[in-house]
């Protein structure tokens, strides 16, 4: 495995213990905001490890994953905003 795919992925899984160390810490559990910041993370760590003409079919492959969650991301963001509208 390439040095900087492994950097990559301890880096991810740091944050997402990160994100739920300060979610039991502040007796606030919601999968919302878990959700949000973990994609976060993961956009940010696939624009590091791809490379600006080579892509992997790996690199392929997490991109299907991101568009998979963008799209759950936009059900969960519409789902509030009726929610909202509804009060």
């Amino acid at each position: 495995m390439n040095k900087k795919v492994l950097y990559s992925l301890i880096g991810l899984t740091v944050w997402v213990f990160l994100i739920i160390l300060f979610m039991v810490l502040s007796y606030q559990i919601n999968l919302e905001i878990f959700f949000v910041l973990w994609l976060i993370g993961l956009l940010i760590v696939t624009e590091l490890i791809s490379g600006s003409t080579v892509q992997p079919s790996t690199i392929k492959y997490l991109k299907y994953f991101i568009a998979i969650q963008v799209v759950i991301f936009g059900i969960m963001v519409a789902g509030k905003v009726l929610e909202i509208l509804n009060k």
